[in-house]
């Protein structure tokens, strides 16, 4: 089928929107409700307008199905007035708030309306036309309920930066399977929220804050608290960094996705007045050590089976607080956050001699749901609370624009070495898949015996979102499947309950394509930019020295000098950790 838009023929698909065509076509329409990550629009913002000579009127092009011999014009005097008309409507409510927003600058509504040079507040009535603050103050009340909502440790709300675009029950709904977010009130009082406005109670992955275009959902802003610690002189600062960020940092300084700036990263951080920088690559490689370790006791006892990966805090949480049958599933391996912090404040604060309760130990993360797993009182393994603060890449992001430091004009620094060592499989964390592959270099060579050398399970990489292989290993049968996004997650748990699939080891991550994914990424975020992050991670992975967790010489160091074993006594009482029920 072609269809003609702005006098030029383009072809396309029966369920294509005019918007699609035009998106795949560079025909460039505003929007604010639509969103690559989304299922199509409802057309609510009413920015993407067009003409066509098969409606009366204007329609929004996102909620506009092609047809046979349809004619559409993006560019018309009705089509700018009404976009600039809706687009003013919307202005309206944040007029004058942009100087104390998160988003002050890389707001999607701001950038439209200096585009279309809004600047004129015609839809609020002037102070002078009202008789008192008074007046004033009901006004605003008939405008919205506006409900602020800091009382989780991960996403902080605000409505009244919301423009109700709905993106953020679309997401929470059609990806995440959760329903945290709905409408609240009726008529003109109408607005997105929680149930009855209760605090957030969801699995706080954080897709919200990165499809909102507004600052109605962000990460909880923990900057403040970083920089007290900074500014302590009676604290060693040390910041841990995870393997995905490396390859999306760059983001925030204008270079391409997938750009590694590991040197630039922990060079940035130094220029704060960081004391130390470890890299929580040692983590990962410590997680997989020990799940290999697990999953290989699980399969030779016939225990519980299918065993889960535990990495991700928002698939932990979904398993806890919607499927708890599944718990015992679960491996017990804490993340590699959590795995490398309790050594921070022993291991390393023991060879040191440091006094643990003098160290500030912070993680710069791809995730939002980190800031609620570091307060989970049960994973604190050093005697003390084993990270301190954690912030997003964004947050560190604001920082340092905030103390005008580029880090693209910085030398390149390395980790600090006592905990800084990287190996390609714990690169492989950042995407969907690395787990696993991660975990099956391991565990081919614990189960053999034998060094194989170089080792690739390319089955279990890509983007589909459930992806499934059978794995042999000296007639063991490993039945495996990666999975993210919780939709996809919530499909396989179904056909585990019912029969319908049978598996000995499954990764899951809560985000679109993993921890690459994760809600505390830059923004914007697509499928082709995850692409091009996961390729970062690839290459990289195919360029390290040494490619097994199990080989890392820190990883042997710390088994020998501390933890004992793989799976023994103290290494469970630093690394693993017990689940709750929480299903209401």
């Amino acid at each position: 089928m072609k269809i003609k838009i702005n006098n030029k023929l383009y072809s396309c698909e029966d369920d294509d929107t005019i918007l699609s065509v035009c998106k795949r076509n560079g025909i460039r329409l505003p929007v604010l409700c639509a969103h690559p990550d989304l299922l199509p629009s409802e057309g609510v913002c009413r920015l993407c307008l067009v003409e066509t000579n098969q409606n009366k009127g204007l329609v929004p092009s996102c909620a506009q199905k092609v047809a046979e011999g349809l004619e559409v014009l993006t560019e018309t005097e009705n089509v700018n007035k009404a976009r600039k008309i809706n687009l003013e409507l919307l202005w309206a409510d944040h007029a004058g708030k942009c100087a104390q927003c998160r988003k002050n600058g890389r707001c999607e509504l701001q950038d439209l309306a200096r585009e279309y040079n809004i600047d004129e507040f015609k839809f609020i009535p002037r102070r002078k036309e009202l008789k008192s603050e008074d007046e004033l103050d009901l006004l605003k009340d008939n405008w919205s309920h506006v409900a602020v909502d800091e009382k989780n440790a991960s996403i902080a709300r605000d409505s009244q930066y919301c423009i109700e675009c709905r993106r953020c029950v679309r997401i929470c709904r059609d990806m995440q399977k959760v329903e945290a977010y709905g409408f609240n009130y009726r008529s003109s009082k109408t607005n997105v929220g929680t149930p009855y406005e209760i605090p957030l109670d969801c699995i706080f992955c954080g897709q919200c804050s990165v499809v909102c275009p507004t600052a109605a959902i962000t990460e909880k802003d923990d900057i403040g608290k970083f920089e007290k610690a900074l500014a302590d002189s009676n604290k060693m600062v040390i910041v841990q960094t995870a393997p995905s960020v490396r390859f999306t940092f760059s983001e925030e300084f204008g270079m391409p996705p997938g750009t590694f700036w590991e040197g630039k990263l922990v060079a940035a951080l130094k220029a704060l007045g960081v004391d130390k920088v470890f890299d929580t690559i040692l983590g990962a490689d410590l997680t997989i050590v020990e799940e290999a370790t697990e999953l290989i006791r699980r399969v030779k006892n016939k225990d519980v089976l299918p065993m889960f990966t535990s990495c991700c805090p928002s698939w932990v949480l979904y398993i806890e607080k919607y499927y708890p049958e599944f718990i015992p599933n679960l491996s017990s391996c804490k993340s590699p956050q959590q795995m490398l912090s309790p050594l921070i404040k022993t291991y390393y604060a023991q060879k040191e001699k440091f006094d643990p309760k003098s160290i500030i130990s912070v993680s710069i993360m791809p995730c939002t749901s980190k800031k609620y797993e570091a307060a989970r009182p049960e994973i604190n393994a050093s005697g003390h609370r084993d990270v301190d603060i954690v912030l997003t890449i964004r947050e560190l992001a604001r920082l340092l624009r905030k103390k005008k430091i580029d880090p693209s004009k910085l030398k390149d620094k390395k980790f600090d070495p006592a905990l800084g060592i990287s190996t390609g499989a714990g690169v492989l964390f950042g995407s969907s898949g690395g787990a696993m592959e991660a975990a099956l270099r391991t565990a081919v060579e614990k189960i053999t015996g034998e060094e194989l050398g170089r080792l690739d399970f390319e089955v279990v990489r890509g983007e589909e979102g459930i992806r499934c292989a059978e794995i042999e290993i000296n007639g063991l049968k490993l039945r495996v499947a990666v999975v993210h996004e919780i939709r996809n997650a919530k499909k396989l748990l179904e056909d585990l309950k019912s029969g319908k699939a049978h598996y000995d080891f499954i990764e899951v991550m809560a985000c679109p394509n993993g921890c690459i994914g994760g809600g505390g990424q830059p923004i914007p975020a697509n499928p082709k930019i995850r692409s091009a992050r996961i390729k970062g991670i690839i290459a990289r992975d195919k360029d390290m020295p040494i490619r097994k967790s199990h080989e890392n010489p820190v990883v042997k160091n710390i088994y020998r000098e501390f933890l004992g074993k793989p799976g023994g006594e103290k290494a469970e009482e630093m690394l693993h950790t017990k689940y709750t029920n929480r299903k209401k």
